[in-house]
């Protein structure tokens, strides 16, 4: 896959990771942004023409300043289809590229094929609230993200020692540049009144989860199920929020069948 910019009407100007062939597929990170290998948007692009679209204020993408609230994130989405020149793809998210994902298809539920949804944020239960990334350092963000909490860490620094202070500050600088970004819609809490439009949703929907999820425990898949009747729930052992990194085999296997 490579890399390439493109220029959004609005402004923006976002590099996106694209490849493959066969029908478009366009892919949307959550808050920690595309890591330095992404080995299941490599599988996906063997049967899909994958786009994977960095948002403003992640790697070389600009035009942060423009983006403010949930509805400039979600136009911003269908701004990034419109310049890649795609008809109706189908759209795959992650938290919070999942809630974003979600909102599109509610905005437009006529424009895009199917929808793929993995532990997406976006709704809010008292009885389960969702631990606060915001208020954590560096090292302890992995212990929620991951089945693994060794595993995941190596994969956020791309294998940098965190002991080693230079690896470290280069890692808050980037982690707190993203954060920032994502904080426009996920802090406080995740809730910018989603459940509120779902009903709009036309498109054939999966939700797919880690079974040991730690961040939005798997508990929201029943929500969302149930603001969703038509969709589908698939769950994946040995993986935690970020089950598209954990378990990318699993992952992209359940994602292939339902998008068949």
């Amino acid at each position: 896959m490579k890399w390439r910019t493109i220029d959004t009407k609005k402004g923006t100007r976002c590099r996106v990771l694209e490849g493959g062939s066969g029908a478009p597929l366009v892919y949307f990170h959550g808050a920690g942004g595309l890591l330095k290998d992404n080995p299941f948007l490599d599988a996906l692009a063997q049967r899909h023409s994958v786009f994977a679209p960095e948002w403003p204020g992640y790697g070389d993408s600009t035009g942060d300043e423009l983006l403010e609230d949930m509805l400039d994130f979600a136009l911003h989405g269908w701004d990034l289809v419109d310049a890649l020149g795609l008809s109706r793809p189908h759209l795959v998210g992650h938290s919070m590229g999942g809630m974003i994902a979600a909102e599109m298809a509610c905005l437009a539920p006529r424009d895009l094929g199917k929808l793929a949804l993995a532990a997406p944020a976006g709704l809010w239960m008292d009885e389960h609230p969702i631990p606060d990334i915001f208020a954590m350092l560096p090292f302890q963000i992995a212990d929620v993200l991951f089945a693994d909490p060794q595993q995941g860490q190596a994969l956020l620094t791309g294998g940098a020692d965190l002991s080693e202070i230079e690896a470290l500050k280069d890692f808050y600088i980037a982690t707190q540049r993203r954060l920032s970004m994502a904080g426009k819609i996920l802090f406080p809490i995740p809730n910018r009144r989603l459940s509120k439009r779902l009903y709009r949703l036309k498109a054939e929907t999966l939700l797919v989860w880690g079974a040991q999820d730690r961040l939005i425990i798997p508990a929201y898949a029943t929500q969302w199920q149930s603001l969703i009747p038509t969709a589908r729930v698939e769950m994946i052992d040995g993986a935690g929020h970020m089950l598209p990194y954990e378990q990318p085999a699993a992952f992209v296997a359940a994602v292939q069948k339902f998008l068949a």
